[in-house]
């Protein structure tokens, strides 16, 4: 008599079982990279839009060229503390 363990047949994990660390791994992937491009200020353009809708209901927002016009302008007069 032998214990069923729910392997596959030959000895391979059931494809369930590959499909679990799988998600997990592109779900930490995908969480990295939200953070390297919030790092690099990739997202600014995003949290932008979600601030504005929530301040400014109604007000339309500036479009993506203009926005990226203002933000370098403003690092440019307003550098804070940066690398460069």
């Amino acid at each position: 008599m032998t214990a069923d363990t729910g392997a596959a047949p030959g000895g391979r994990a059931p494809l369930g079982a590959l499909r679990r660390p799988l998600s997990r791994i592109r779900a930490a992937l995908r969480e990295g990279w939200q953070i390297a491009r919030g790092i690099t200020g990739e997202r600014a353009y995003e949290i932008y839009l979600e601030h504005h809708r929530r301040t400014h209901p109604g007000v339309p927002a500036m479009g993506e060229r203009e926005f990226w016009r203002w933000y370098v302008d403003r690092g440019d007069t307003h550098p804070g503390s940066r690398c460069c």
